[in-house]
Protein backbone atom coordinates (compact mmCIF):
# COMPACT_ATOMS: atom_id res chain seq x y z
CA UNK A 1 0.00 0.00 0.00
CA UNK A 2 1.15 3.56 -0.76
CA UNK A 3 3.12 5.21 2.07
CA UNK A 4 1.09 8.44 1.86
CA UNK A 5 -2.18 6.53 2.32
CA UNK A 6 -0.83 4.70 5.35
CA UNK A 7 0.64 7.87 6.87
CA UNK A 8 -2.53 9.94 6.50
CA UNK A 9 -4.87 7.15 7.66
CA UNK A 10 -2.65 6.44 10.67
CA UNK A 11 -2.54 10.12 11.60
CA UNK A 12 -6.33 10.42 11.37
CA UNK A 13 -6.95 7.23 13.35
CA UNK A 14 -4.60 8.35 16.12
CA UNK A 15 -6.26 11.77 16.27
CA UNK A 16 -9.75 10.24 16.49
CA UNK A 17 -8.46 7.89 19.21
CA UNK A 18 -7.64 11.01 21.28
CA UNK A 19 -3.89 10.90 20.69
CA UNK A 20 -2.75 14.54 20.62
CA UNK A 21 -2.80 15.92 17.07
CA UNK A 22 0.85 17.03 17.23
CA UNK A 23 1.94 13.52 18.25
CA UNK A 24 -0.37 11.95 15.65
CA UNK A 25 1.20 14.10 12.91
CA UNK A 26 4.72 13.16 14.02
CA UNK A 27 3.98 9.41 14.19
CA UNK A 28 2.21 9.51 10.82
CA UNK A 29 5.12 11.35 9.22
CA UNK A 30 7.64 8.93 10.75
CA UNK A 31 5.79 5.83 9.53
CA UNK A 32 5.18 7.32 6.08
CA UNK A 33 8.81 8.33 5.67
CA UNK A 34 10.11 4.92 6.72
CA UNK A 35 7.71 3.05 4.42
CA UNK A 36 8.61 5.29 1.46
CA UNK A 37 12.29 4.44 1.84
CA UNK A 38 13.53 7.76 3.21
CA UNK A 39 15.01 6.01 6.23
CA UNK A 40 15.00 7.33 9.78
CA UNK A 41 17.62 9.99 9.14
CA UNK A 42 16.01 11.21 5.89
CA UNK A 43 12.55 11.28 7.47
CA UNK A 44 13.70 13.30 10.48
CA UNK A 45 15.61 15.76 8.29
CA UNK A 46 12.58 16.26 6.03
CA UNK A 47 10.32 16.72 9.06
CA UNK A 48 12.69 19.22 10.65
CA UNK A 49 13.04 21.20 7.42
CA UNK A 50 9.26 21.45 7.23
CA UNK A 51 9.03 22.76 10.80
CA UNK A 52 10.76 25.97 9.75
CA UNK A 53 8.00 26.70 7.23
CA UNK A 54 5.43 26.65 10.04
CA UNK A 55 7.33 28.94 12.42
CA UNK A 56 6.12 32.17 10.80
CA UNK A 57 2.51 30.92 10.86
CA UNK A 58 2.79 29.97 14.53
CA UNK A 59 4.23 33.36 15.50
CA UNK A 60 1.47 35.15 13.57
CA UNK A 61 -1.23 33.18 15.37
CA UNK A 62 0.43 33.72 18.77
CA UNK A 63 0.48 37.48 18.24
CA UNK A 64 -3.12 37.39 17.01
CA UNK A 65 -4.01 35.61 20.24
CA UNK A 66 -2.30 38.36 22.23
CA UNK A 67 -4.15 41.00 20.20
CA UNK A 68 -7.47 39.21 20.74
CA UNK A 69 -6.88 39.10 24.50
CA UNK A 70 -6.02 42.81 24.48
CA UNK A 71 -9.32 43.58 22.74
CA UNK A 72 -11.17 41.35 25.20
CA UNK A 73 -9.42 43.15 28.09
CA UNK A 74 -10.83 46.46 26.82
CA UNK A 75 -14.38 45.25 27.45
CA UNK A 76 -15.66 45.82 23.89
CA UNK A 77 -16.67 42.19 23.17
CA UNK A 78 -18.18 41.89 26.66
CA UNK A 79 -20.29 45.00 26.07
CA UNK A 80 -21.66 43.60 22.82
CA UNK A 81 -22.37 40.21 24.41
CA UNK A 82 -23.98 41.90 27.44
CA UNK A 83 -26.43 43.74 25.20
CA UNK A 84 -27.42 40.49 23.51
CA UNK A 85 -27.91 38.75 26.87
CA UNK A 86 -30.03 41.69 28.11
CA UNK A 87 -32.28 41.35 25.08
CA UNK A 88 -32.55 37.62 25.68
CA UNK A 89 -33.49 38.14 29.33
CA UNK A 90 -36.15 40.67 28.32
CA UNK A 91 -37.50 38.22 25.74
CA UNK A 92 -37.71 35.47 28.39
CA UNK A 93 -39.56 37.77 30.81
CA UNK A 94 -42.06 38.64 28.10
CA UNK A 95 -42.31 35.03 26.99
CA UNK A 96 -41.28 35.97 23.45
CA UNK A 97 -39.94 32.99 21.55
CA UNK A 98 -39.75 35.12 18.41
CA UNK A 99 -37.10 37.38 19.99
CA UNK A 100 -35.01 34.32 20.92
CA UNK A 101 -35.23 33.03 17.36
CA UNK A 102 -34.29 36.42 15.93
CA UNK A 103 -31.30 36.64 18.27
CA UNK A 104 -30.20 33.10 17.42
CA UNK A 105 -30.43 33.39 13.65
CA UNK A 106 -29.21 36.98 13.64
CA UNK A 107 -26.07 35.89 15.49
CA UNK A 108 -25.54 32.92 13.15
CA UNK A 109 -25.97 35.18 10.10
CA UNK A 110 -23.52 37.73 11.54
CA UNK A 111 -20.90 35.04 12.23
CA UNK A 112 -21.36 33.62 8.71
CA UNK A 113 -21.01 37.11 7.19
CA UNK A 114 -17.83 37.78 9.17
CA UNK A 115 -16.38 34.42 8.08
CA UNK A 116 -17.09 35.23 4.43
CA UNK A 117 -15.71 38.78 4.69
CA UNK A 118 -12.56 37.48 6.41
CA UNK A 119 -11.51 36.05 3.05
CA UNK A 120 -12.06 39.15 0.91
CA UNK A 121 -13.56 42.40 2.25
CA UNK A 122 -11.45 42.31 5.44
CA UNK A 123 -8.86 39.63 4.56
CA UNK A 124 -7.85 38.55 8.07
CA UNK A 125 -8.58 34.83 7.65
CA UNK A 126 -9.14 33.27 11.10
CA UNK A 127 -7.91 36.30 13.06
CA UNK A 128 -11.46 37.45 13.80
CA UNK A 129 -12.46 34.20 15.55
CA UNK A 130 -10.68 34.69 18.90
CA UNK A 131 -11.99 38.28 18.90
CA UNK A 132 -15.62 37.53 18.11
CA UNK A 133 -16.49 34.07 19.41
CA UNK A 134 -15.35 33.79 23.10
CA UNK A 135 -17.51 36.71 24.36
CA UNK A 136 -20.53 35.22 22.55
CA UNK A 137 -20.27 31.83 24.28
CA UNK A 138 -22.47 33.08 27.11
CA UNK A 139 -25.16 34.07 24.58
CA UNK A 140 -24.86 30.68 22.84
CA UNK A 141 -25.22 28.91 26.18
CA UNK A 142 -28.41 30.82 27.03
CA UNK A 143 -29.79 29.90 23.61
CA UNK A 144 -28.67 26.25 24.09
CA UNK A 145 -27.04 26.54 20.69
CA UNK A 146 -24.96 23.55 19.59
CA UNK A 147 -21.42 24.82 19.06
CA UNK A 148 -20.89 22.24 16.33
CA UNK A 149 -23.35 24.24 14.23
CA UNK A 150 -21.23 27.36 14.73
CA UNK A 151 -18.14 25.37 13.74
CA UNK A 152 -19.84 24.46 10.46
CA UNK A 153 -20.85 28.10 9.88
CA UNK A 154 -17.29 29.31 10.44
CA UNK A 155 -15.65 26.60 8.32
CA UNK A 156 -18.17 27.15 5.52
CA UNK A 157 -17.31 30.85 5.37
CA UNK A 158 -13.57 30.20 5.51
CA UNK A 159 -13.45 27.49 2.81
CA UNK A 160 -16.34 28.09 0.40
CA UNK A 161 -15.50 31.76 -0.04
CA UNK A 162 -11.95 31.25 -1.32
CA UNK A 163 -12.95 28.34 -3.56
CA UNK A 164 -15.75 30.30 -5.25
CA UNK A 165 -15.18 34.08 -5.11
CA UNK A 166 -12.02 35.32 -6.92
CA UNK A 167 -11.47 38.17 -4.45
CA UNK A 168 -8.91 38.42 -1.64
CA UNK A 169 -7.71 34.97 -0.64
CA UNK A 170 -10.01 33.61 -3.35
CA UNK A 171 -8.03 35.51 -5.97
CA UNK A 172 -4.85 33.81 -4.73
CA UNK A 173 -6.43 30.35 -4.65
CA UNK A 174 -8.47 30.50 -7.88
CA UNK A 175 -6.42 32.72 -10.18
CA UNK A 176 -2.85 32.42 -8.96
CA UNK A 177 -2.72 28.83 -7.68
CA UNK A 178 -5.52 26.89 -9.41
CA UNK A 179 -5.57 28.46 -12.88
CA UNK A 180 -1.87 29.33 -12.68
CA UNK A 181 -0.77 25.74 -12.05
CA UNK A 182 -3.25 24.33 -14.59
CA UNK A 183 -1.85 26.71 -17.20
CA UNK A 184 1.68 25.56 -16.31
CA UNK A 185 0.53 22.00 -16.90
CA UNK A 186 -0.38 22.92 -20.50
CA UNK A 187 -4.12 23.70 -20.46
CA UNK A 188 -5.44 27.00 -21.84
CA UNK A 189 -7.66 28.60 -19.16
CA UNK A 190 -8.12 32.04 -20.73
CA UNK A 191 -11.80 31.48 -21.67
CA UNK A 192 -12.88 29.78 -18.43
CA UNK A 193 -15.33 31.51 -16.06
CA UNK A 194 -14.00 30.45 -12.69
CA UNK A 195 -17.17 31.27 -10.72
CA UNK A 196 -19.33 29.30 -13.13
CA UNK A 197 -16.86 26.41 -13.02
CA UNK A 198 -16.68 26.25 -9.20
CA UNK A 199 -20.37 27.07 -8.72
CA UNK A 200 -21.52 23.44 -8.46
CA UNK A 201 -18.87 22.49 -5.82
CA UNK A 202 -19.74 25.65 -3.85
CA UNK A 203 -23.42 24.69 -3.97
CA UNK A 204 -22.51 21.32 -2.45
CA UNK A 205 -20.84 23.13 0.48
CA UNK A 206 -23.92 25.32 0.95
CA UNK A 207 -26.25 22.32 1.05
CA UNK A 208 -23.98 20.73 3.63
CA UNK A 209 -24.24 23.85 5.80
CA UNK A 210 -28.04 23.86 5.56
CA UNK A 211 -28.16 20.19 6.59
CA UNK A 212 -25.93 20.91 9.61
CA UNK A 213 -28.03 23.87 10.77
CA UNK A 214 -31.53 22.54 10.14
CA UNK A 215 -31.12 18.79 10.64
CA UNK A 216 -28.01 17.52 12.42
CA UNK A 217 -27.45 20.25 15.01
CA UNK A 218 -30.86 21.90 15.26
CA UNK A 219 -31.62 20.40 18.69
CA UNK A 220 -30.71 22.37 21.85
CA UNK A 221 -27.47 21.41 23.58
CA UNK A 222 -26.68 22.34 27.17
CA UNK A 223 -23.26 23.57 28.29
CA UNK A 224 -22.16 24.37 31.83
CA UNK A 225 -21.87 28.02 32.85
CA UNK A 226 -18.51 29.47 31.83
CA UNK A 227 -16.17 31.93 33.48
CA UNK A 228 -16.84 34.22 30.55
CA UNK A 229 -20.48 34.41 31.64
CA UNK A 230 -19.73 34.90 35.29
CA UNK A 231 -17.11 37.65 35.06
CA UNK A 232 -18.22 41.27 35.01
CA UNK A 233 -15.55 43.63 33.73
CA UNK A 234 -15.49 47.35 34.23
CA UNK A 235 -16.39 49.02 30.96
CA UNK A 236 -14.12 51.96 30.09
CA UNK A 237 -15.20 54.19 27.21
CA UNK A 238 -11.58 55.15 26.60
CA UNK A 239 -10.44 51.52 26.35
CA UNK A 240 -13.35 50.69 24.06
CA UNK A 241 -12.46 53.62 21.79
CA UNK A 242 -8.82 52.53 21.67
CA UNK A 243 -9.96 48.96 21.01
CA UNK A 244 -11.97 50.06 17.96
CA UNK A 245 -9.01 52.08 16.68
CA UNK A 246 -6.66 49.11 17.22
CA UNK A 247 -8.99 46.74 15.34
CA UNK A 248 -9.28 49.18 12.43
CA UNK A 249 -5.50 49.66 12.40
CA UNK A 250 -4.87 45.91 12.46
CA UNK A 251 -7.34 45.15 9.69
CA UNK A 252 -6.28 48.15 7.58
CA UNK A 253 -2.63 47.14 7.71
CA UNK A 254 -3.52 43.61 6.56
CA UNK A 255 -5.72 44.99 3.80
CA UNK A 256 -2.94 47.27 2.53
CA UNK A 257 -0.30 44.52 2.57
CA UNK A 258 -2.61 42.08 0.78
CA UNK A 259 -3.57 44.72 -1.79
CA UNK A 260 0.03 45.53 -2.73
CA UNK A 261 1.00 41.82 -2.62
CA UNK A 262 3.75 42.52 -0.10
CA UNK A 263 6.07 39.69 0.94
CA UNK A 264 5.59 40.73 4.57
CA UNK A 265 3.22 38.48 6.54
CA UNK A 266 -0.03 40.47 6.76
CA UNK A 267 -1.35 38.70 9.86
CA UNK A 268 1.93 39.18 11.72
CA UNK A 269 2.32 42.88 10.86
CA UNK A 270 -1.36 43.60 11.50
CA UNK A 271 -1.24 42.01 14.97
CA UNK A 272 1.91 43.97 15.85
CA UNK A 273 0.29 47.24 14.77
CA UNK A 274 -2.82 46.50 16.82
CA UNK A 275 -0.78 45.63 19.90
CA UNK A 276 1.27 48.79 19.42
CA UNK A 277 -1.89 50.91 19.53
CA UNK A 278 -2.89 49.37 22.87
CA UNK A 279 0.55 49.87 24.41
CA UNK A 280 1.31 53.41 23.20
CA UNK A 281 -2.15 54.76 24.13
CA UNK A 282 -1.87 53.32 27.62
CA UNK A 283 -5.14 51.40 27.21
CA UNK A 284 -3.22 48.44 28.58
CA UNK A 285 -0.97 49.43 31.44
CA UNK A 286 2.61 48.23 31.50
CA UNK A 287 2.04 46.09 34.59
CA UNK A 288 -0.94 44.41 32.87
CA UNK A 289 0.65 43.91 29.47
CA UNK A 290 2.67 40.80 30.30
CA UNK A 291 -0.30 38.90 31.73
CA UNK A 292 -2.69 39.94 28.95
CA UNK A 293 -0.30 39.12 26.11
CA UNK A 294 0.91 35.85 27.66
CA UNK A 295 -2.65 34.57 28.20
CA UNK A 296 -3.53 35.50 24.62
CA UNK A 297 -0.51 33.69 23.19
CA UNK A 298 -1.34 30.67 25.34
CA UNK A 299 -4.83 30.62 23.83
CA UNK A 300 -3.40 30.27 20.31
CA UNK A 301 -0.35 28.17 21.24
CA UNK A 302 -2.04 24.86 20.36
CA UNK A 303 -2.85 26.07 16.84
CA UNK A 304 0.74 27.18 16.43
CA UNK A 305 2.24 23.84 17.43
CA UNK A 306 -0.20 21.92 15.24
CA UNK A 307 0.53 24.15 12.23
CA UNK A 308 4.28 23.72 12.75
CA UNK A 309 3.90 19.92 12.99
CA UNK A 310 1.59 19.90 9.95
CA UNK A 311 4.28 21.60 7.86
CA UNK A 312 6.76 18.92 8.92
CA UNK A 313 4.27 16.19 8.00
CA UNK A 314 3.58 17.82 4.62
CA UNK A 315 7.28 18.08 3.83
CA UNK A 316 7.82 14.39 4.58
CA UNK A 317 4.91 13.49 2.29
CA UNK A 318 6.35 15.67 -0.50
CA UNK A 319 9.89 14.28 -0.08
CA UNK A 320 8.59 10.69 -0.04
CA UNK A 321 7.86 10.81 -3.78
CA UNK A 322 4.73 8.73 -3.19
CA UNK A 323 2.03 11.24 -4.16
CA UNK A 324 2.51 11.06 -7.95
CA UNK A 325 2.54 7.23 -8.05
CA UNK A 326 -0.59 7.25 -5.86
CA UNK A 327 -2.48 9.47 -8.30
CA UNK A 328 -1.35 7.63 -11.43
CA UNK A 329 -1.96 4.14 -10.06
CA UNK A 330 -5.41 5.11 -8.79
CA UNK A 331 -6.43 6.64 -12.13
CA UNK A 332 -5.00 3.67 -14.04
CA UNK A 333 -7.33 1.29 -12.18
CA UNK A 334 -10.34 2.64 -14.03
CA UNK A 335 -8.93 2.98 -17.54
CA UNK A 336 -11.26 5.00 -19.77
CA UNK A 337 -14.14 5.09 -17.25
CA UNK A 338 -14.45 8.85 -16.71
CA UNK A 339 -16.93 8.58 -13.86
CA UNK A 340 -14.81 6.22 -11.76
CA UNK A 341 -11.58 8.05 -12.63
CA UNK A 342 -13.07 11.37 -11.49
CA UNK A 343 -14.18 9.78 -8.23
CA UNK A 344 -10.72 8.29 -7.73
CA UNK A 345 -8.96 11.63 -8.34
CA UNK A 346 -11.29 13.39 -5.90
CA UNK A 347 -10.63 10.70 -3.28
CA UNK A 348 -6.88 11.09 -3.64
CA UNK A 349 -7.22 14.88 -3.35
CA UNK A 350 -9.23 14.43 -0.15
CA UNK A 351 -6.61 12.10 1.30
CA UNK A 352 -3.65 14.34 0.45
CA UNK A 353 -5.26 17.55 1.74
CA UNK A 354 -6.42 15.83 4.94
CA UNK A 355 -2.79 15.05 5.64
CA UNK A 356 -1.21 18.32 4.52
CA UNK A 357 -3.98 20.44 6.05
CA UNK A 358 -3.97 23.13 3.36
CA UNK A 359 -5.63 23.18 -0.04
CA UNK A 360 -3.28 26.03 -1.04
CA UNK A 361 -0.35 23.64 -0.57
CA UNK A 362 -2.08 20.65 -2.17
CA UNK A 363 -3.03 22.21 -5.51
CA UNK A 364 0.49 22.73 -6.89
CA UNK A 365 1.25 19.07 -6.09
CA UNK A 366 -1.77 17.53 -7.81
CA UNK A 367 -2.42 19.97 -10.66
CA UNK A 368 0.68 18.94 -12.63
CA UNK A 369 -0.45 15.30 -12.42
CA UNK A 370 -4.21 15.71 -12.86
CA UNK A 371 -4.26 17.96 -15.94
CA UNK A 372 -2.61 15.44 -18.32
CA UNK A 373 -4.76 12.64 -16.89
CA UNK A 374 -7.94 14.66 -17.45
CA UNK A 375 -6.86 15.44 -21.01
CA UNK A 376 -6.19 11.77 -21.73
CA UNK A 377 -9.61 10.80 -20.32
CA UNK A 378 -11.43 13.40 -22.44
CA UNK A 379 -12.55 15.86 -19.75
CA UNK A 380 -13.37 19.37 -21.02
CA UNK A 381 -11.24 22.33 -19.82
CA UNK A 382 -14.03 23.49 -17.46
CA UNK A 383 -14.49 19.97 -16.09
CA UNK A 384 -10.73 19.71 -15.57
CA UNK A 385 -10.61 22.98 -13.63
CA UNK A 386 -13.62 21.94 -11.51
CA UNK A 387 -12.07 18.53 -10.82
CA UNK A 388 -8.65 19.89 -9.87
CA UNK A 389 -10.11 22.75 -7.82
CA UNK A 390 -12.47 20.46 -5.93
CA UNK A 391 -9.77 17.86 -5.35
CA UNK A 392 -7.56 20.57 -3.87
CA UNK A 393 -10.28 22.05 -1.64
CA UNK A 394 -11.46 18.64 -0.41
CA UNK A 395 -10.09 17.90 3.03
CA UNK A 396 -9.44 21.49 4.10
CA UNK A 397 -12.66 21.17 6.06
CA UNK A 398 -12.29 18.13 8.27
CA UNK A 399 -8.51 17.97 8.54
CA UNK A 400 -7.15 17.99 12.12
CA UNK A 401 -4.24 20.16 10.91
CA UNK A 402 -6.24 22.73 8.91
CA UNK A 403 -6.68 26.28 10.17
CA UNK A 404 -10.27 26.01 8.92
CA UNK A 405 -10.94 23.62 11.82
CA UNK A 406 -8.26 24.87 14.24
CA UNK A 407 -9.60 28.44 14.11
CA UNK A 408 -13.15 27.54 15.20
CA UNK A 409 -11.77 25.30 17.95
CA UNK A 410 -9.61 28.15 19.28
CA UNK A 411 -12.68 30.36 19.67
CA UNK A 412 -15.22 27.79 20.87
CA UNK A 413 -12.99 25.87 23.28
CA UNK A 414 -11.80 28.69 25.54
CA UNK A 415 -13.87 27.16 28.36
CA UNK A 416 -12.81 23.58 27.60
CA UNK A 417 -16.22 22.40 26.31
CA UNK A 418 -15.45 21.97 22.60
CA UNK A 419 -13.30 19.02 21.53
CA UNK A 420 -11.21 19.66 18.41
CA UNK A 421 -11.68 16.21 16.84
CA UNK A 422 -15.26 15.38 17.85
CA UNK A 423 -16.75 18.87 17.70
CA UNK A 424 -14.77 20.49 14.85
CA UNK A 425 -13.03 17.90 12.67
CA UNK A 426 -15.71 15.19 12.42
CA UNK A 427 -18.70 17.56 11.96
CA UNK A 428 -16.99 19.57 9.21
CA UNK A 429 -15.70 16.42 7.51
CA UNK A 430 -19.18 14.89 7.33
CA UNK A 431 -21.08 18.02 6.32
CA UNK A 432 -18.64 19.47 3.80
CA UNK A 433 -16.34 16.83 2.35
CA UNK A 434 -19.11 14.39 1.43
CA UNK A 435 -21.35 16.94 -0.39
CA UNK A 436 -18.27 18.60 -1.92
CA UNK A 437 -17.09 15.28 -3.33
CA UNK A 438 -20.54 14.56 -4.79
CA UNK A 439 -20.86 18.09 -6.21
CA UNK A 440 -17.32 18.01 -7.62
CA UNK A 441 -18.03 14.69 -9.31
CA UNK A 442 -21.24 16.10 -10.82
CA UNK A 443 -19.35 19.18 -12.07
CA UNK A 444 -16.73 16.97 -13.73
CA UNK A 445 -19.48 14.99 -15.47
CA UNK A 446 -21.68 17.85 -16.74
CA UNK A 447 -19.30 20.72 -17.51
Amino acid sequence: MNAVVIAVCLMLLLAVARVHVVLALFIGALVGGLLSGLGLDGTMVAFQEGLGDGAKIALSYALLGAFAMAVAHSGLPDMLASKLITKLNEAEEQGSSKARLLTKWGMIAAIAAMAVMSQNVIPVHIAFIPLLIPPLLGVMNKLHLDRRAITCVLTFGLVTTYMFLPIGFGKIFLNDILLGNIKKAGLDTSHISIMRTMGIPALGMFLGLLFALFVTYRRPRTYRATKIEAEEKEISKYRITVSVIAILACFSMQLVLNTINSDADALLVGALVGLGVFIFTGAIKVREADEVFTSGMRMMALIGFIMISAQGFANVMSKSGQIEPLVKSTAALFGDNKAMAALAMLSVGLLVTMGIGSSFSTLPIIAAIYVPLCGALGFSPMATVALVGTAGALGDAGSPASDSTLGPTAGLNVDGQHDHIRDSVIPTFLHFNIPLMVAGWIAAMVL
